[in-house]
């Protein structure tokens, strides 16, 4: 994967640890991948206490074929884990991105019906699931679920089309009987927006309205030096805690580009931005530590700049710079600001 230019030098490091600043309130999570737990590991060691694969448990990545599982990458992010003394989210089980063609086929190219494509779900559940019982402590269950726009509730995928709308509720009770002790997750983004906010409320509530194992809900944080607003996420964690589920921020990073912003031109964030972003970052850990009895777990969606999946999102070509840590692994202002703030 290029783009990782960091050093790998444990021992070296003597800022505070994330983990401990925040000991009490959440825990501090990283994504990683099989290169980054190797090439940033000396800092998601002193940092983080948890840690969620980016892309390893995913559905094409794990089951990429009808017969056949691939559990080497995942294990080995598994295992960093318990080296380390971190705690595993697993991500994720359903989603209608990144999942293998056969799934939905009934081995004609044509879709397949509504039963087979449960049967599939339940036994995937099952093998994944089951591997980790005990080593993932909390999962991502069903995944961007929610349409974007408009007035309809979920938005249209294979499973929604096949399944029908309970493919939701059929997800969470296979994950409850392959791990009972697990806790299960909803997550979504855009999360703090009113109009999706209330939607994925609804659906939430639905759920919760129909006994469905469902423990805590997700919001991604892919925010930015502008949006949403602090009052925005201040309404949406409110409105999610007050069904009394766990919160997590599971995919946080913070782009220096508004999202309709297209500008290329940068090598590197001007001092404005990282003033802003140092602001930001402060503010939001202070609103975090706010909600820390309804606010299990801060996840990064990274750990630092050298690599973050904005880097060529939404503009080809386009470096972006999201995290506490710089390409480098060094802290950034915003890092200063986020410890001072929540020790003052």
């Amino acid at each position: 994967m290029k783009g990782i230019t960091g050093t790998n030098q444990a021992g070296t490091r003597s800022e505070p640890k994330l983990k401990e600043v925040f000991d009490g309130d959440f825990l501090i999570g990283a994504a990683v991948n099989p290169l980054t737990i190797r090439a940033q590991e000396a800092l998601l060691v002193h940092h983080f206490n948890s840690i969620t694969a980016e892309n390893e448990m995913k559905f094409e990545r794990i089951h990429p074929a009808k017969d056949t599982y691939e559990f080497g990458a995942a294990d080995a992010l598994v295992s960093f884990a318990g080296r380390h003394g971190m705690k595993v989210r697993g991500h994720t089980l359903v989603w209608h991105n990144q999942s293998t063609d056969w799934l939905f086929e009934d081995g004609s190219e044509n879709l397949t019906d509504r039963g087979t494509l449960l049967s599939r779900l339940k036994s995937h559940i099952d093998t994944v699931v089951g591997r980790y019982k005990g080593a993932i402590y909390a999962w991502d269950v069903v995944n961007e679920a929610v349409s974007d726009e408009g007035e309809e509730l979920l938005r249209s995928s294979k499973w929604l089309d096949i399944a029908g709308p309970d493919f939701i509720a059929k997800a969470f009770e296979y994950a409850h009987e392959a791990d009972p002790n697990a806790l299960l997750f909803y997550n979504d983004y855009n999360e703090s927006h009113p109009h999706k906010r209330d939607k994925i409320y609804r659906l939430l509530k639905s759920l919760l309205d129909q006994g469905v194992p469902l423990h805590g809900v997700g919001l991604q944080a892919h925010w930015n030096l502008y949006d949403p607003q602090l009052d925005d996420i201040r309404t949406a964690i409110e409105k999610y805690a007050s069904l009394g589920l766990e919160l997590h921020l599971t995919e946080l990073d913070m782009s220096v580009f508004r999202f309709e912003d297209r500008r290329s031109d940068l090598a590197e964030p001007t001092p404005e931005m990282a003033e802003l972003q140092a602001q930001r970052y402060e503010a939001i850990f202070r609103l975090l530590k706010e909600y820390r009895d309804v606010i299990g777990s801060v996840t990064f969606w990274g750990a630092a700049d050298d690599y973050t999946w904005l880097d060529d999102f939404p503009v080809r070509g386009r470096k972006n710079w999201p995290f506490l840590f710089d390409a480098s692994h060094r802290p950034k202002p915003a890092f200063y600001r986020v410890v001072e703030g929540a020790q003052g």
